[in-house]
């Protein structure tokens, strides 16, 4: 991509310098500095990961889940990242567990809930859940670009019952609208209007 589309999406749409698609931005707006999290599926702890802005720069505190240990190497070397990283399978991990040991409250600011295949995904979500921890956001990866099972469907119909509801709907990645990865989750208790990713991601000028 040239250094003028770059420029042009940073001025006219809500773009990260390490999310994909503004996740962190999205949390930030609902929760502002000093928020807590769990990042399942962490990855890599810089580039296209969800939490390192909001540790980093906002203060977070937090914890990540993360089954691949090839990328141990890598974390150790961000030092600037010093929350716990759990090198474990994100399906089965004690999450209630973790909260107490991180001084955590049940009622975390945000969830990031992103590993392969989708049906891990959508297990780790239900583990969470049966664990007692309750996100106030929750982004859930779907694949819906490439998938035929429709996740964000199934996992509408399970935090139903838990009180969330449907925040932003066809979220994509990186600004491309044939890419739809993700669909956002917010407690109803926010009373936020649901809305499609296309709408948020512009800047608020442009709306």
């Amino acid at each position: 991509m040239s250094s003028f589309k770059k420029l042009i999406k940073k001025i006219f749409f809500k773009t990260s310098k390490y999310s994909q698609a503004g996740q962190d931005l999205f949390a930030l707006e609902l929760f502002g500095e000093c928020g807590s999290y769990i990042d399942i599926g962490s990855g890599v702890p810089k580039k296209d990961n969800n939490t390192y802005l909001l540790e980093v720069e906002y203060k977070w505190k937090g914890f990540g889940v993360e089954i691949l240990e090839s990328y141990k190497d890598l974390w150790t070397k961000c030092v600037e990242r010093k929350n716990d990283i759990y090198w474990e399978d994100a399906t089965t991990f004690d999450y209630k567990k973790a909260i107490i040991d991180n001084n955590l409250s049940l009622n975390i600011d945000f969830l990031s809930c992103d590993i392969d295949p989708q049906e891990q995904t959508f297990l780790a979500l239900k583990k969470v859940l049966n664990d007692g921890v309750r996100p106030n956001l929750i982004t859930f990866e779907t694949d819906s670009y490439r998938e035929k099972i429709d996740y964000s469907s199934l996992a509408s119909s399970f935090l139903e019952n838990y009180g969330y509801s449907i925040a932003v709907r066809n979220v994509y990645s990186n600004l491309k609208k044939n890419k739809i990865f993700e669909t956002w989750f917010v407690k109803n208790s926010l009373n936020y209007k649901t809305t499609d990713y296309k709408d948020w991601v512009k800047k608020d000028f442009l709306k």
